[in-house]
């Protein structure tokens, strides 16, 4: 028996890693960085906004970091209203699947203004028991600790991660949870450390997950 199911969302819920990295490149590139595709995946994806920009720029002032992270948040709200943010496959399914049936939540180092109008538009606002964002956790995956919170705040001490990133994978398993890998991002020689590895969340079930991880 599943105790609980505890998704990542950019990556696994929606496709919006590209909309992250146009957001970070719109606010670094008057500060004479840019950030290439390969170099977005090989090191920031996974991070939160915060230690994106400190591994960014390791010499930032406090009082710079706050500003950075309100300008990414803008632009990444310009793109949002711009194209949107599609659903990946499967996942909305998956959601609505599992929603009263088994504790769900998101666990993101995304903040909280750019996950809820993503979710409210794809009608699973209500889905969750509870949601752990950048704003409830002051160190980002691959650190256990927003995983920890999660697993804390649905009162459950074992379950099972979704996740896209090795940054997520490592956090997810450091906090004691089994983890399903979605090859959304990441080719699978580069997501192992998963207990199962997915091409796709399309199909996938309560019942599926359960005899996959049994």
């Amino acid at each position: 028996m599943i105790s609980a199911v505890i998704f990542d969302f950019d990556g696994v819920i929606v496709d919006s890693e590209r909309l992250h990295w146009a957001a970070f490149n719109a606010v670094m590139e008057p500060r004479g960085k840019t950030i290439e595709w390969p170099e977005y995946l090989e090191t920031y994806i996974g991070f939160d906004d915060r230690d994106a920009f400190r591994c960014a720029f390791p010499n930032l002032g406090k009082d710079e970091l706050p500003q950075l992270i309100q300008a990414k948040a803008a632009a990444f709200q310009e793109l949002l209203n711009d194209g949107g943010a599609a659903a990946l496959p499967g996942s909305v399914e998956l959601i609505q699947h599992l929603s009263g049936t088994i504790p769900i939540a998101i666990c993101s180092g995304a903040l909280k203004e750019d996950i809820f109008p993503i979710i409210g538009k794809l009608g699973v606002a209500d889905a969750f028991d509870q949601i752990v964002t950048a704003d409830d956790t002051h160190i980002s995956k691959p650190d256990p600790a927003p995983y920890l919170l999660a697993k804390e705040r649905l009162r459950v001490a074992s379950g099972i991660a979704i996740e896209d990133t090795p940054a997520g994978i490592a956090s997810a398993k450091g906090a004691g949870l089994k983890v399903l890998a979605v090859t959304n991002s990441y080719p699978k020689e580069l997501l192992k450390d998963a207990d199962v590895i997915v091409d796709t969340l399309d199909g996938l079930t309560g019942e599926r997950l359960t005899e996959l991880f049994a």
